[in-house]
């Protein structure tokens, strides 16, 4: 099953339909004739909570690979559908960042990702992954709770710009949030759990499931390379909202080799459980999905949840 999301910044029908083809085709031999094909029935999404729902029914009907081909939401809505079954994930990227699918390697464009896709799926290179979840919910690179999520709650009441914008969008609403939209005199949570003592003031938290949290254009923010799916999560918290800090600290993690320990981090790694809680409620996201606020956070990392399959990137 292709689950696609149309409104997806880097999704058009012209694409979608060369997608369909080349995984309804399977990989191609030496001789360039295809190896095997595929029966892929194409769903598309038009509402939020839509992919998982899909996906969900896919793997009761036993469909062998379910494929979310949109942004990263897109993406984690159709995990969160099959967490827990036989169905494998298959990730295409069609958003305008596309954490996920060029952390595993694929390139950032869809006609060229689906070649690597369709070998995998032909070579069966499909294995279990753990996943990072909160309060029940799946999240498959990460968490953000605090200002991190509060940028991207901006960025969302502009959901119509975000398909033309992109990272200007997103630099504006970090920008605009910094100035007047989180309150950076006072800390909003307290951490507890693995990894370290009990922290009573953070500001803003990142839990990697897999690393870099993020891209900036082409360049990956690499916060911690400890973060990979074949161990716990790292938990970094900032416990300032001091530019020069926070500043500091991201521009090391552009140069890569993630952020160095600092006074004003708190750096956790091989995470199992963390809770994050406070009497006032704070803003929080899943890979890069806001999903509002609450007063605490039950986060676990979750072995073997779901099988992924491996692009084929030979």
């Amino acid at each position: 099953m292709l689950i696609v999301n149309s409104f997806a910044s880097s999704v058009t029908a012209r694409n979608t339909v060369v997608v369909h083809r080349r995984l309804s085709e399977g990989a191609r031999s030496l001789t360039g004739g295809s190896v095997r094909r595929h029966n892929v029935e194409v769903v598309e999404t038009n509402r939020r909570g839509h992919a998982t729902r899909f996906a969900n029914d896919a793997a009761r009907r036993g469909v062998d690979v379910v494929i979310g081909y949109g942004g990263d939401g897109t993406l984690n809505e159709v995990a969160t559908g099959i967490a827990g079954t036989n169905s494998a994930l298959g990730v295409l990227p069609g958003g305008s960042t596309n954490v996920f699918a060029r952390t595993l390697g694929m390139p950032n464009d869809p006609v060229a990702a689906v070649e690597h896709l369709v070998r995998g799926i032909d070579a069966e290179k499909i294995r279990p992954i753990g996943l990072g979840q909160v309060n029940g919910r799946y999240f498959c690179f990460h968490t953000g709770v605090g200002y991190d999520a509060a940028v991207v709650q901006r960025v969302e009441r502009h959901g119509s710009l975000k398909r033309w914008l992109g990272h200007p969008l997103f630099i504006y609403a970090g920008l605009s949030t910094w100035a007047r939209g989180y309150d950076r005199r006072q800390a909003h949570f307290h951490v507890s759990g693995d990894g370290g003592d009990d922290l009573a003031g953070g500001y803003f938290t990142i839990v990697l499931n897999t690393n870099p949290y993020t891209y900036l254009g082409n360049r990956p923010l690499d916060l911690s390379p400890d973060a990979n799916l074949d161990q716990g999560l790292v938990a970094i918290t900032f416990t300032t909202m001091k530019a020069r800090d926070i500043l500091t600290s991201l521009a090391g993690a552009l140069r890569g080799g993630g952020v160095k320990p600092a006074a004003h981090l708190d750096i956790r790694t091989d995470v199992e459980r963390l809770r994050i809680e406070h009497d006032t409620p704070f803003p929080y996201q899943l890979d890069g999905d806001a999903l509002g606020e609450s007063t605490r956070l039950d986060i676990a990392h979750v072995p073997d949840a779901i099988r992924l399959v491996f692009p084929s990137l030979g």
